[in-house]
């Protein structure tokens, strides 16, 4: 179905924009680019020099997602010391007008690879055996810039991350499936992940992106090297293993089962990429940090993913969002709290607990 709120006012975009000296090229009208489930993405062209329009979508939105003025606080201060990270020139957090928060953002061209089609790559270049060190190279490179460099170490709450986001997305699964036949799994895994974190010390908190994989990195033209990384909206200062967590929830294998399959964020269950463990020792030794305790934080994120899943569903189905891509989501979301209870109990250590499904 059409979706109308991803019609933009151009006339009052470009007055907008013009106070605020920006001169908005209307022999090129924004257009709405392809990819993602949640923000939308414009290209458009500012005082002659291409650029984006990112806005978030409209609607009653989850508490820190979709943050425009988060992203733009840290991609304008970032952008200095991390060069992959694209510049914000503007936010406008008045909704007003064009329905949502945006920002215009810095452009970079490349090309992005999207689920398991690997049709932007050439023949020669060997995205499996890059992919462990491109991406644990980037994400070391991230969490090896210091926040004051770059005026964010003030930025975000670091103090008792892990524990914090541990109760934040259980308490949200709880809730999504109180009075259901998931109830005790969920519950289960809350008691893990809250036993897992209780006394947690990281170390130093470092700049997270929290949405790091690979179809938010856009590589450079005939070479699988990266040139930006993208969507910041949910960024913030925490420990590190939480962005390796959130890349290994994504990183699916050929024998897991059918909903991390059926994810298709990354091309990992394709013959001949390596595994999560592969990935997870590039980054260790591209950062010098122990990644011994990883997989607690990928349960966690797994978690997460699972509750993202689940509430785009809800949203969907309230009519906040018009995109039927939506529809199976329940069902993924479910799947995927089963899968994390699966791996909580391995974690735990303890007989998985057998919960009709």
């Amino acid at each position: 179905m059409l979706n109308t709120d991803n019609i933009l006012d151009v006339a009052r975009l470009a007055r907008f924009l013009a106070e605020r000296g920006f001169d908005l090229d209307l022999k090129q009208p924004p257009r709405l680019l392809t990819g993602g489930l949640a923000n939308l993405n414009y290209a458009i062209a500012v005082n002659g020099r291409p650029a984006v329009l990112r806005r978030a979508p409209a609607g009653k939105l989850p508490t820190g997602a979709h943050d425009m003025a988060r992203e733009h606080f840290v991609l304008s201060r970032l952008c200095g010391k991390f060069p992959e990270a694209p510049e914000s020139y503007l936010l406008c957090d008045d909704a007003s007008v064009i329905g949502a928060p945006f920002q215009i953002i810095e452009f970079r061209d490349g090309r992005q690879v999207r689920g398991e089609d690997l049709s932007c790559l050439s023949e020669e270049e060997d995205l499996p055996a890059a992919l462990p060190d491109l991406l644990g190279g980037l994400l070391a490179k991230l969490h090896a810039v210091d926040p004051r460099d770059c005026g964010l170490q003030d930025f975000g709450k670091p103090e008792g991350f892990a524990k914090r986001n541990a109760a934040r997305w259980s308490d949200r699964a709880v809730d999504l499936t109180r009075g259901t036949r998931r109830a005790e799994r969920a519950v289960d895994v809350e008691s893990i992940l809250r036993d897992r974190f209780a006394d947690w010390e990281g170390g130093s908190p470092v700049i997270l992106h929290c949405d790091f994989k690979l179809d938010n990195l856009l590589l450079a033209r005939g070479s699988v090297r990266p040139v930006a990384l993208v969507d910041w909206d949910m960024a913030t200062r925490g420990d590190a293993l939480f962005d390796l967590g959130t890349l290994l929830s994504y990183w699916s294998e050929p024998d897991d089962p059918p909903c991390m399959l059926r994810l298709k964020q990354m091309p990992t269950a394709l013959p001949g990429f390596p595994g999560r463990s592969r990935m997870a020792a590039a980054y260790a030794a591209a950062s010098g940090r122990s990644v011994e305790d990883v997989e607690a934080f990928r349960v966690l994120c797994l978690l997460k993913l699972a509750v993202v899943f689940l509430q785009l569903h809800q949203r969907w189905r309230s009519g906040d969002l018009g995109d039927d891509r939506y529809a199976g989501f329940e069902a993924l979301g479910l799947e995927l709290l089963d899968y994390t209870h699966s791996v909580a109990a391995q974690l735990d250590g303890n007989q998985q607990r057998q919960v009709p499904s």
